[in-house]
């Protein structure tokens, strides 16, 4: 398995995501790939940063770690965005996100 995609890369403290978010999606779940990017689909609109604030707790979810290891480094408001992981290496995010794909 490679250790990194175009959508994920290695950090020192862990690893950063390349996500293209969905808002209002009837059904929220890891949705594939959309270009170099992890499609991820919401539930919440992008109001009051509701949709951003379902990202992170979707994601900390599928990948078994805390919601605060998680943060939104860029894309606060638009569709796409990156989110660094703290303490989980990127071999282990590409196990994880194969589990539930």
């Amino acid at each position: 398995m490679p250790s990194e995609a175009g959508w994920l890369r290695a950090a020192s403290d862990g690893a950063v995501l390349s996500v293209h978010v969905v808002p209002g999606a009837a059904r929220a779940g890891v949705a594939g790939l959309h270009g170099d990017a992890l499609r991820v689909r919401v539930a919440a609109r992008p109001l009051e940063g509701a949709a951003n604030r379902e990202l992170l707790r979707l994601l900390a979810r599928v990948l078994g770690v805390r919601p605060g290891d998680l943060e939104l480094e860029a894309g606060a408001r638009g569709r796409e965005k990156r989110v660094r992981v703290r303490g989980l290496p990127a071999e282990t995010i590409l196990e994880r996100l194969a589990a539930v794909r």
